[in-house]
């Protein structure tokens, strides 16, 4: 994928930086972890620093030093996550400051004009969103209004002319309602020849797995193969892999940067809880294949858990890790599917990650629908997980 700051593989994962940074690293130690696409928050930019600081910075990338790529969100997520705060109407969004109860109001033309400022390499159309779980008339009203500010946003974003350096995504809405996401999916391709890309969005927001992967197998289905697909807020390891396989191309996600703060360290045998007194004493770094500077420095486990709780570095040096993780997981499905080989990457991956404890059963069936059994050749007493089967360690007494 070609765009103003240089070129990003597909597939890959974008770290979050929320507020013009990822929590805990510059930008000079994200693009030495080998990043070169990150995602910027339009809503929290516009709040603070504000578009007249980056104006006269001109746009995000100088402000906070990042030379690679950007995609800025829209300010719809907030919608859901501030939902406190918000009033949606026809216009737009109308927003009551966080910090000082001022009313803002957030327009699909206004939302396009502050990613402008921001300068991002990839922009996103302000949608309506709606929980994940929201049932009833309400999803389709915010579907119904998608399509009508994507149009909004085209106009603005056309007319500015900046279309030409900065690429506007439209974002797929429609709830768990399948026939909603389908004529969601029929508008939005319409207007394809306005359209660089497509996101799906209004997922992972507590559905159940094998809803959700029925959602993306239709989305991407459906969407133009010469466009990039993006399936927002997906960041655990097995979700991304499923989400490759049924043709997703970009992904984002707070969760490897967050839960290193918390002390979870990303490994391709599973996430580990450094907070553990069990890596108290385990003088090996987190991965000893990984070349990331924590491992490749040899900064033991036993560090980690012993900093974890006391010092910042601790949480700087995993979400170093975490980022890296995520960036070989999604650069070695890359090599296997030019390879030819990633059914078989996809074994070997899910055997190694999930071992002795058992597949989720979505994945199971989420893969055999494009093709991949991850049961061929397993021992017939492989345990099928149900539910999300989410792999996490725990202690002992939790076990």
């Amino acid at each position: 994928m070609k765009l103003a700051h240089g070129t990003t593989a597909l597939p890959t994962f974008m770290p979050v930086a929320t507020q013009a940074a990822l929590k805990g690293l510059t930008s000079q130690q994200t693009e030495e972890l080998g990043i070169s696409l990150i995602l910027n928050n339009t809503y929290h930019l516009n709040l603070r620093p504000g578009t007249k600081v980056l104006d006269v910075s001109k746009g995000a990338h100088a402000f906070q030093g990042w030379r690679k790529n950007l995609l800025t969100d829209s300010g719809g997520f907030q919608m859901v996550s501030l939902s406190s705060f918000t009033e949606v109407t026809e216009e737009g969004v109308l927003f009551a400051s966080p910090f000082t109860g001022e009313p803002t109001m957030l327009t699909p033309e206004e939302s396009i004009s502050i990613q402008h400022s921001i300068g991002a390499d990839i922009v996103m159309q302000l949608d309506d969103v709606v929980s994940s779980l929201t049932t009833g008339p309400r999803v389709e009203e915010a579907m119904q209004r998608s399509v009508r500010w994507l149009d909004r946003c085209i106009a603005h974003h056309e007319k500015s002319g900046n279309a030409t350096r900065q690429n506007l995504f439209a974002i797929i809405q429609g709830g768990l309602d399948h026939e909603l996401r389908d004529k969601c999916l029929d508008e939005m391709i319409k207007r394809k020849d306005n359209i660089p890309g497509y996101a799906i969005g209004g997922l992972s927001g507590g559905e159940e797995k094998d809803i959700f992967w029925k959602i993306i197998s239709q989305c991407t289905a459906k969407l133009p193969e010469d466009r990039p697909r993006y399936s927002m807020g997906i960041g655990f390891a097995e979700d991304l892999m499923v989400c490759v396989a049924l043709g997703v191309d970009m992904a984002d996600c707070v969760f490897p940067t967050r839960t290193a703060r918390f002390g979870m360290a990303l490994t391709f045998n599973g996430p580990l809880n450094l907070r553990l007194s069990r890596h108290a004493k385990s003088l090996i770094p987190i991965e000893e294949d990984c070349p990331c500077p924590t491992c490749r420095d040899g900064i033991s486990r036993a560090l980690l858990h012993h900093q974890i709780s006391h010092e910042t570095s601790a949480a700087h040096a995993i979400t170093q890790h975490n980022v890296v993780f995520q960036a070989r997981l999604m650069g070695q499905a890359r090599d296997a599917i030019i390879a030819g080989k990633f059914p078989e990457y996809l074994k070997t991956f899910f055997f190694n990650y999930f071992g002795k404890d058992g597949y989720p059963r979505w994945c199971v069936e989420a893969l055999r629908s494009v093709g991949v059994d991850l049961l061929e050749g397993m021992p017939e007493n492989v345990p099928i997980i149900e539910g999300d089967g989410a792999k996490w360690e725990y202690s002992e007494a939790q076990a």
